[in-house]
């Protein structure tokens, strides 16, 4: 139906607190609950056939729970990507008032988070700059480039960006102009795609076309696709996504996913699930396909970029 693959992202799992919209529940926030947690989604998402699984330095301990689980189950088809550029400062504090993590795209920075991540191999496949952007001056830096460049051909890595905000498409165009010896140094890139957020629909596909990996994160707009009174201007889209969800039985959340499948069908699509349930709902839109009229209705839901990245920004963490 699709050769798109659903992988796991680490976000919500390795720390206390994320930008994401979901219900208020009494769980116990503690490192040895959520280790325990994020172990026992790791080996459901094994057993139910997932094989790419992401994270970062910054997602708490999740490069730690990542490492833990890799080490001690010891698949040898499982493929990890990590990232460098984003540092940890919540510090496991329950309601961090402060900035929760902190970006620095240098080269110190590279090689330190470089010496913790590379325990992952060999099962480590994927090495990305964590949000480049444009004014952190990443995409020209030689050192962090070349240092890059390096680790891809003493290890066969597959170098890759990943990318938020509105300027997702610039962010990219720059990316493509990076060569080393006539081969571009990107082979991936991971970017936020959705039913709201579409900017990067035609940049996608020609990267497709070329053979990059793509990888697709925050599908479900960081719960944004879900019913909430507070974003009434998504009053049509959620009705429809209901709609939806009655007639292919499966949730919205199974329907958001499928139409990234079906519209631009990219390399892997991440699952954020912080639950055993949460992932097999998600993986529930590897069981049928949206026809053509509901592609287009649903492409017709896309916001303004700019209006979609700060209601992002807006967003609490919980």
């Amino acid at each position: 139906m699709s050769n798109t693959k659903i992988g796991l992202g680490l976000a919500a799992l390795g720390r206390p607190d994320y930008i994401n919209i979901r219900p208020e529940q009494n769980i116990d926030k503690s490192i040895e609950s959520f280790k325990a947690n994020a172990l026992k989604v790791l080996d459901e998402s094994y057993a139910l056939g997932i094989r790419d699984f992401d994270v970062a330095p910054s997602y708490g301990l999740g490069e730690q729970f990542l490492q833990d689980w890799n080490d001690s189950r010891n698949h040898k088809d499982v493929h990890l990507s990590t990232k460098f550029g984003y540092t940890y400062v919540a510090n496991w504090e329950v309601g961090f008032s402060g900035k929760h993590e902190i970006k620095e795209h240098s080269i110190e920075k590279l090689n330190a988070q470089w010496e913790v991540s590379k325990a992952l191999l060999p099962n480590l496949k994927i090495y990305q700059i964590h949000s480049a952007t444009l004014d952190s001056g990443v995409l020209t830096n030689d050192a962090v480039l070349s240092r890059l460049n390096d680790l891809k051909q003493e290890h066969q890595l597959k170098i890759g960006i990943s990318s938020s905000g509105t300027e997702q498409v610039r962010i990219i165009e720059d990316a493509l102009k990076v060569t080393f010896d006539g081969e571009d140094l990107f082979d991936s890139y991971q970017v936020t795609f959705n039913i709201f957020e579409q900017s990067t629909l035609e940049i996608l596909k020609q990267l497709l076309a070329k053979g990059k990996t793509i990888i697709i994160k925050e599908a479900l707009a960081n719960g944004r696709i879900f019913r909430n009174e507070k974003f009434e201007e998504y009053h049509e889209a959620y009705t429809y996504l209901e709609t939806l969800s009655t007639k292919y039985n499966v949730g919205t959340d199974a329907i958001a996913i499928r139409f990234i499948m079906d519209s631009l069908e990219p390399s892997i699509i991440l699952s954020g699930a912080s639950s055993t349930n949460q992932l097999q709902q998600n993986l529930k839109a590897l069981n049928f396909k949206l026809d053509a009229d509901d592609i287009s209705k649903l492409k017709s839901f896309a916001v303004d970029p700019k209006d979609y990245w700060q209601e992002r920004s807006d967003l609490s963490w919980n």
